[in-house]
């Protein structure tokens, strides 16, 4: 009995020491992508402040036009929201966060009599909500590791058509921000109509009161209309980008965990198969001297 358990020990020794492997590889692996995503962030930094710079010009230029074009709109009756999770898993609570953002999200806007239409970035996304009955209307997946800016724009055109077609009021999108390292957060933001970079205005005449220094070719509001696509692109290249670096990040965190509980696990059936041999052995022992003082009482008699 003693010597079976011991060699299922074994077995469950050897199986938890391969699997420690595994992990400590994808951890290794992880921590090396961490950088390259926070070098991609950073250089794609300068681009997506000048967009940013250059839809400040244009509101000012044009308040009227800006007021149609950036803000929130007062009533939704049709919101699509763009999803961003990974492609894979073993990376903590880094996907189902996300998606159970987006959930709430739908059933908030449902609540309030809107309809919502999904477009889902991400191999995980797609079985999550088929499996809870949401119809997806467009599925991205395949480069959320490394993310370039063709499929950023693959996305983008997808969430604009709705919008620019009039079918839609608002494009949403649920991604995880990435902060620092040591800090990601799941947020919802919106994307179309552009969010005022000013911020919210306090009064209704603000905007008539400042005046750009740039004059525009075509006008302030035809600008602004050629710039809605083209900073759509620029904020899901850096929400891809954002999200590669904090999935990179969380599979890290969650491999070196389970590298940890591998070692510990592994601890403890060693501990546990050196008991069972010393028991083993102890036995062994107790029969062999049982035998020698029965044969001995036997000779004796």
């Amino acid at each position: 009995m003693a010597g079976g358990q011991e060699r299922v020990l074994r077995r469950r020794i050897k199986s938890v020491e391969a699997t420690r492997k595994i992990t400590k590889a994808m951890e290794l692996i992880a921590a090396s992508q961490i950088q390259r995503a926070q070098a991609r962030i950073i250089a794609n930094r300068p681009y997506r402040e000048g967009m940013a710079r250059v839809i400040v010009e244009a509101a000012k230029g044009d308040a009227h036009a800006a007021g149609k074009m950036l803000g929130t709109p007062e009533k939704i009756e049709t919101a699509v929201i763009v999803v961003i999770v990974g492609d894979r898993g073993l990376s903590g609570a880094y996907n189902s966060s996300a998606l159970r953002a987006a959930e709430r999200l739908i059933i908030e806007l449902k609540k309030k009599g809107a309809n919502s239409r999904v477009i889902v970035v991400g191999k995980k996304a797609g079985p999550y909500f088929r499996f809870r009955g949401q119809e997806v209307e467009a599925s991205f997946q395949g480069f959320t590791d490394r993310p370039s800016f063709a499929d950023a724009r693959e996305v983008a055109a997808s969430a604009a058509a709705p919008f620019i077609a009039g079918e839609a009021d608002q494009v949403l999108l649920v991604s995880t921000r990435f902060i620092s390292a040591g800090s990601q957060k799941v947020e919802t933001r919106q994307l179309l109509p552009l969010v005022d970079p000013r911020g919210e205005r306090e009064e209704e005449d603000a905007p008539h009161e400042l005046r750009g220094y740039t004059e525009f070719e075509p006008d302030a509001e035809q600008l602004l209309a050629d710039l809605a696509p083209k900073a759509l692109e620029s904020e899901m290249f850096s929400a891809l980008l954002e999200g590669a670096a904090a999935f990179h990040t969380s599979q890290q965190r969650a491999m070196a965990a389970a590298t940890d509980n591998a070692d510990d696990l592994s601890l403890t059936l060693t501990r546990i198969m050196n008991r069972a041999r010393q028991d083993s052995i102890t036995t062994e022992i107790m029969e062999i001297v049982g035998g020698a003082e029965a044969l001995r009482q036997k000779k004796g008699a």
